[in-house]
Order: structure tokens, then C-alpha cells, then sequence
């Protein structure tokens, strides 16, 4: 098992480095970072002078190794755009992105599962139909497009809730702020977590369907029949148990996914969170704020996979196995 989490480690450390050089690649031949800094009317003595101080007349290698020791105590350069130290702009939004994210999930989770049983249990009822149609709707629509009727129905003709924006938030210690513990934080964040959570929310509960249709045609599930264990228990203490192995590995990347694509969410939405930073620091060539989402979106990415790994090595007996085995 050691050696396996240390191959693991090895594997996501080899990841990190290639997205590293991706990002560093992007101060090299997007544009010089020293012309993004200065105007027009600089000296060219001081053009030379911030050039020395920034390091970009030192060799390639030297460049690439200082901004991996930055990276990794999280020091990323400053905003050409806010003028302002990128940890501390991403800090800011870290939380209404993660809070989005792990609603999102929780959502996609929540719902998800029971439909897939639902629907592998009662196949030919019309509630399981309808169910079907939804993940179809769920699987072809666009997510801007979601997002887009859902505001259309439930802020402009209803008007039961906001259409853009976070709401009140509340702050918790220095840097963390959430919008859980007010109302209209509640409100802002349905329409943005259904709309982000849609996809990934249909996409399990087909998985689950799946593999749960396929877990009762085993032979054990026909065994536990045969010796006379109630429906109830057959379906949730026997099938449901083995459906859920692959649905953590899904589940876990997922996350991931809802995380760095929460782009287009956000910017429907207008919610104030990472995604939104980016795509503002794309229009205005932010370099330093792209490579630092980079950076910080796939190492979320590594860790969620890593993490994914180890848990499927813990539920699935199989697995062990071939692990002990090498």
C-alpha cells in the first residue's frame, strides 16, 4: 500500500511540474510581461531596471526553478490589471467558488443517486420515465442555456429568486466569507448550484442505473435471493453497496471538473468568484492571474484524483489485492 501511495505521489508531483511549465510557458510567449507593467513613455533605463528586478534576463532554467519555489509558497507576481498581489485577488473569491462547488456536488450527489436506484428498480414506471427525460434535458443542454431559462422562469417570471449575484454574506475569521448562514445567500445560490450541478447530477444518476442493472443480474445477488433476504435488504445492504465503488471515482472527479469549469456558471450568474476573476484576466491578457488559476485549479485536480485513488483502494477489496500483489 506504501508503495502505492508513493507511485501515486510521484505520478502527481510529474502532473504538477508539466502544468508549471504550461504556466510559466505563458509569461515566456504571451506578450512581455515588462511591457503589460510599464507605459507608453518609460525610460528605457527603467524598462532595463524592472527587467533585472523581475529576473528576465537570468537564464530559461533559472526563471522556471524561481517560479516553481514562488508557486509553491504561493506567490504568483502582481495583477497587471488590479495592481495587486494575485493570492490575495483569488483569496478573496476563493470562497464564493468553493461554496458554489461543493453545493453544486452535494446537490448532483443528493439527487442523483436516488434517481439512478429509482430508476434501475422501477424501470417501466412513468416516474422513471420521466427521470430519464430529465437526464437526457440535462446531458444535451448547454450550461449557459440552463442557466439561462432557469432565470428566465424563476427571477423574471416568478420572481422567487435573484438572478446574479452572492447575496448577504457573513465573514468568518480573516479571509473566509459565506453566504449560508443569511437568506439571501440561500436564494442566490439555488439557481447557480442546480445550474452548475445539472450535468454532473444526470451523468451519475445514469452511472448508477447502470451499474445497479447490472449488479442484480450477478450471481450473488441471486444467492442472497435464493436464501431468502428481504427485497429492501438485497437492493440497498447488497447492490446499492457495490454500485457506489465506481460512483466515488466519478463523483470525486467531478468535483474537480465543477470546479474549474464554474467559469461559465459564474459569469451567468455574475457571481463573484474565481472563474469570473479569470475570465475577466482573459480579456485583459492578466497573465499572472491565468497561470495562477492554472496552477491552483489543476492542483485541486492532482489532489482530488489522489484522494479519489487512495478511496478506491480502501472500498474495493479487488483492488487491495492487486496492490498487495505488486
Amino acid at each position: 500500500m506504501l508503495a502505492f501511495v508513493l507511485r501515486r505521489l510521484f505520478q502527481s508531483l510529474i502532473v504538477m511540474l508539466a502544468v508549471a511549465l504550461i504556466a510559466f510557458a505563458m509569461f515566456r510567449f504571451v506578450g512581455d510581461p515588462v511591457n503589460q507593467m510599464v507605459g507608453v513613455d518609460t525610460p528605457q533605463e527603467q524598462v532595463a531596471q524592472l527587467r533585472q528586478t523581475l529576473g528576465l534576463d537570468e537564464p530559461v532554467v533559472v526563471q522556471f526553478a524561481r517560479y516553481i519555489y514562488n508557486a509553491a509558497r504561493l506567490e504568483f507576481g502582481v495583477s497587471y490589471q488590479f495592481r495587486l498581489p494575485v493570492i490575495s485577488l483569488l483569496g478573496e473569491r476563493a470562497p464564493a467558488t468553493l461554496e458554489l462547488a461543493f453545493m453544486s456536488a452535494l446537490f448532483s450527489l443528493l439527487v442523483g443517486i436516488p434517481m439512478g436506484v429509482y430508476t434501475a428498480l422501477r424501470r417501466d414506471s412513468w416516474l422513471a420515465k420521466i427521470f430519464q427525460t430529465v437526464s437526457l434535458v440535462g446531458i444535451s443542454l448547454p450550461t449557459f442555456l440552463i442557466g439561462i431559462l432557469l432565470i428566465y422562469l424563476f427571477s423574471v417570471t416568478l420572481g422567487w429568486l435573484p438572478s446574479f449575484g452572492r447575496g448577504e454574506v457573513v465573514k468568518l475569521g480573516n479571509w473566509w466569507t459565506t453566504g449560508l448562514l443569511t437568506a439571501s445567500g440561500w436564494k442566490a445560490l439555488i439557481l447557480p448550484s442546480i445550474t452548475l450541478g445539472l450535468f454532473q447530477m444526470t451523468l451519475i444518476m445514469r452511472l448508477v442505473r447502470a451499474e445497479m442493472l447490472e449488479v442484480l443480474r450477478t450471481d450473488y445477488i441471486k444467492f442472497a435471493r435464493a436464501r431468502g433476504l428481504k427485497t429492501r435488504a438485497i437492493h440497498f445492504g447488497h447492490a446499492l453497496k457495490n454500485t457506489l465503488v465506481p460512483v466515488i471515482t466519478i463523483a470525486g472527479l467531478q468535483l474537480g471538473s465543477i470546479i474549474a469549469f464554474a467559469i461559465i456558471t459564474e459569469t451567468v450568474f455574475q457571481w463573484p468568484g474565481m472563474g469570473l476573476l479569470f475570465l475577466k484576466a482573459v480579456q485583459q491578457v492578466d497573465i499572472p492571474i491565468m497561470a495562477a488559476y492554472l496552477m491552483l485549479i489543476s492542483f485541486l485536480f492532482v489532489s482530488i484524483n489522489l484522494i479519489v485513488d487512495l478511496l478506491y483502494a480502501l472500498v474495493d477489496p479487488r483492488l487491495r489485492a492487486t496492490i498487495g500483489a505488486h
